[in-house]
């Protein structure tokens, strides 16, 4: 049985490809202006973040992957990059042998500490001053709906 495409009329489009091209700019312009004010890709600064938030600095990396949207692969790339930078260092899972373990080092968490009220300011220049009140209410609600939905 051939299922019916249900194509997007003129305006679900107009407003499907708005929201491509708002998301895309605004994730390019914060990491471009991490790369030049604090020297790292705004995935790094996701990982620190994510880092400094967890319980003694440290999370499994399966649990970080998970928590930044990355891949295995992918974080473990990041993961060497930022033990070269001695931001993060990895140590093995106490309770499962094939497990790692990323920590955030007092330098990381320096870093951190010193890129994020630039990065704050790009967040309040580029999203928050561009809406109004009720505008920043709505976007909230879209996206937990959004998010509620896609993660069940």
């Amino acid at each position: 049985m051939a299922v019916m495409t249900r194509w997007l009329d003129a305006d679900e489009q107009h407003t499907w490809r708005a929201y491509l091209t708002a998301t895309r700019a605004l994730m390019e312009t914060l990491d471009r202006e991490l790369q030049r004010d604090a020297g790292m890709p705004h995935a790094y600064y996701e990982v620190l973040v994510r880092l400094s938030e967890a319980p003694g600095r440290r999370l499994r990396m399966s649990e970080l992957a998970d928590a930044t949207g990355s891949s295995r692969s992918r974080l473990s790339h990041a993961a060497t990059r930022l033990e070269a930078s001695g931001w993060v260092r990895r140590e093995a899972c106490p309770t499962d042998r094939r497990g790692q373990v990323a920590v955030l080092t007092d330098a990381g968490f320096a870093a951190l500490a010193a890129a994020a009220p630039g990065h704050v300011e790009g967040v309040r220049r580029h999203l928050f001053d561009a809406l109004s009140p009720a505008q920043v209410d709505q976007l909230r609600r879209i996206s937990e709906t959004m998010v509620d939905h896609l993660t069940g």
